[in-house]
């Protein structure tokens, strides 16, 4: 659906963005990743044509993005603000207008959500009187009312309390499954391994790491399975020969647990028949790095993984 291709920005002698690259699949959840100062919220700025790119350009289903598209947009800013001597409703509308929206659609499409996100209380009270999470909460309608075909989302969760971040994660699945684009910015790992289907790395102005989350974390593998079983732990150490290299080793109460790194070429199954008559093998599960161990390795090496992992779609 969205395609960045070699986007350049600068502000003055600084690189904010230096070629990104990446493409946003239609109908998934993109997470935009990157420490503070990556770029990121510079790369947003560029695809909602809040600024324009010093090179490269946009693509919105292969043709050059122009304001015309922006209607199709929704964007909620990580810097958020509302007119606080306004009513809520009252300013719920205004916002809904300056997108296109009637009068009569937006109060009657706000007033669903209101009710629906137990917020219709709040109707006829001034901003200043709602809380930070439901200030944000009626943000997030407003930028969803009009439906967009893409939703960009910068720390969407920043500031909810556990029940309404839960209640926006699920907003953000159902959007999702009715069709809608979304890019999700967050520094949440648990979030992205959540919600998203494909992730951009960006550190130091550059994509870093691009592709979908099954297959980047499949990549950074290390082959190691943690094993359960019952039985002598010096026989189960012997019986791994060459297949493996033991990690680590713990006694629990009914069994062991052993953490094996196998060797190049090797497999699970390999292993088992190994271990068989020498121990009870109780369980084994392969070790997949959480996204968090990913991004911090990345990030920490500095340089840009040289391949896209899993962009199949």
């Amino acid at each position: 659906m969205l395609t960045c291709e070699n986007i350049v920005k600068r502000y003055g002698d600084f690189t904010a963005l230096n070629g990104v690259s990446m493409d946003v699949p239609a109908g998934k959840v993109f997470g935009l990743l990157g420490p503070n100062g990556a770029g990121k919220t510079s790369l947003i700025r560029v695809i909602t044509r809040i600024t324009g790119p010093d090179e490269g350009r946009v693509l919105l289903d292969g043709r050059p993005m122009t304001d015309a598209e922006i209607p199709q947009l929704g964007y909620l800013p990580e810097e958020r603000g509302l007119y606080k001597k306004m009513k809520v409703g009252e300013l719920a509308v205004y916002l809904a207008r300056l997108k296109g929206m009637s009068k009569a659609e937006a109060t009657t499409r706000l007033k669903a959500w209101f009710e629906r996100w137990e917020m219709g209380g709040w109707w006829n009270k001034k901003v200043e009187e709602l809380s930070k999470g439901m200030a944000q909460k009626v943000q997030f309608v407003t930028t969803v009312l009009h439906g967009p075909r893409l939703l960009i989302l910068d720390e969407p969760f920043s500031g909810f309390d556990p029940i309404n971040a839960e209640l926006v994660r699920q907003e953000i699945l159902r959007l999702r499954d009715e069709g809608t684009t979304i890019m999700l910015s967050t520094h949440s790992m648990p979030s992205v391994e959540e919600l998203c289907d494909h992730i951009a790395l960006i550190d130091k102005a550059r994509v870093m790491l691009h592709g979908d989350v099954k297959g980047i974390r499949r990549r950074f593998a290390t082959n190691t399975y943690r094993i359960e079983f019952t039985g002598s732990r010096v026989a189960f150490a012997n019986g791994l020969g060459f297949l493996g290299e033991l990690v680590d080793l713990q006694e629990g109460g009914e069994h062991s647990v052993a953490r094996v790194r196998l060797a190049p070429g090797s497999g699970p199954n390999a292993l088992l028949r190994q271990l068989v008559g020498t121990v009870e093998v109780r369980g084994v599960q392969e070790e997949v790095p959480r996204m968090h161990d990913i991004f911090i390795r990345v990030v920490s090496e500095h340089e840009p993984a040289t391949v896209t992992a899993g962009m199949t779609e």
